[in-house]
Parts: structure tokens; C-alpha cells; sequence
């Protein structure tokens, strides 16, 4: 892998990992354990996402947040926060209320000629979202499946599917398969 790898943590916050949470997704304890081991081998080259809800929803964003107006809260809220394993402040944390996370900001962080290794949940939503938009904009994105969850194991089997069909612009790679290329 080159030496401008960035490790990109999608949206590991409370309210996709806390037990009883509507928005809870299975799998969080695993993938939690699995960033946690690449994160060190990236040095500074990490940046974390949140998602977070908007403060006046907008178009179609409105019955969204109808249906789930638990989420409907400040993104100082602790639901939006990163959980306790990944607040770590000297890396930049991006705060976004969509679903895919690549923008302006993101590539400035990541500079040109970046390759995304992204990690996150959930597979089916911002991590998708998320590789496509910037497999788009000319991104090398290797996906970690296993340092990924779904909100079902399905949905997550599907959403790899779906984005092993970009390849060569996304690759499906794994925890082992990352650590063996920084070695």
C-alpha cells in the first residue's frame, strides 16, 4: 500500500453502538475491535466521521426524520459522539448530516493521490455511500469488510457486492490483508 493511505473511521458513535439504540448495528463490538487494530499502524494518517442530524430537515430528509425523530438532536448530543475507544482528539474528526461523507473537506484531509481505507458502519449506508462518491472523484478505496458491519449480515454481504462492482476504483480487502501491506 502507499504511503498516503488514510485510514477513514465511518460514524463509531453511540448511537450505532450502544445496545438499545434503534439505530444499533450488529457486529459494532467486532468492528470496533478490528479499527482499533489498524488504527496504530496508520499514525496520523486517521480520520474519523459522524454522522449527525441536521437542524431545520430539508426535502426528503423531513419524513426521514419522522420516522426516526429519536435522532433529531444537537450534534453535541451524546448520541452523536464517537464511543470511548475512538476519542482520540489528535485526529480530525469530520461531522456531516449525510450519509456519505466524502466532500471537499474529506479530500483536503486526505490530499491528492490518497488511497481511502475505509472502515466503519454501517456497510449498507455511509459506507457506501461514502466509497462511491469518492471512487468517483478519482479515489483509490479499499473497503475492509471485516473492520465493516451492516445493519444485518445480508445487508452488509450485499452493500460489498454492490461495491466490488467498482473495482479496480474499490477493492475489498481485509484487517490481515491491510496489516500484511504496511509491513
Amino acid at each position: 500500500m502507499s504511503d498516503n493511505a488514510w485510514l477513514v473511521v465511518i460514524d463509531m458513535q453511540v448511537i450505532f453502538g450502544e445496545p438499545g439504540s434503534a439505530w444499533c448495528t450488529p457486529g459494532y463490538p467486532e468492528v470496533e475491535k478490528q479499527i482499533a487494530r489498524l488504527a496504530p499502524e496508520f499514525g496520523d494518517r486517521v480520520v474519523f466521521t459522524r454522522f449527525i442530524a441536521p437542524e431545520h430537515p430539508q426535502g426528503a430528509w423531513v419524513p426521514y426524520y419522522e420516522l426516526w425523530e429519536f435522532a433529531l438532536v444537537p450534534p453535541t448530543d451524546r448520541l452523536y459522539d464517537l464511543t470511548p475507544t475512538f476519542r482520540q482528539p489528535q485526529h480530525p474528526v469530520v461531522s456531516r448530516t449525510t450519509f456519505g461523507k466524502w466532500d471537499d473537506e474529506m479530500a483536503g484531509i486526505l490530499g491528492p493521490d490518497a488511497t481511502m481505507v475505509l472502515t466503519g458502519v454501517s456497510t449498507d449506508c455511509c459506507v457506501i455511500s461514502t466509497a462511491l462518491a469518492a471512487a468517483d472523484a478519482g479515489v483509490a478505496v479499499r473497503v475492509v469488510s471485516d473492520a465493516c458491519a451492516g445493519i444485518s449480515e445480508n445487508d452488509h454481504q450485499r452493500a460489498l457486492d454492490a461495491m466490488a462492482l467498482y473495482a479496480p476504483l474499490i477493492e475489498i480487502t481485509s484487517v490481515e490483508a491491510v496489516l500484511e501491506s504496511l509491513r
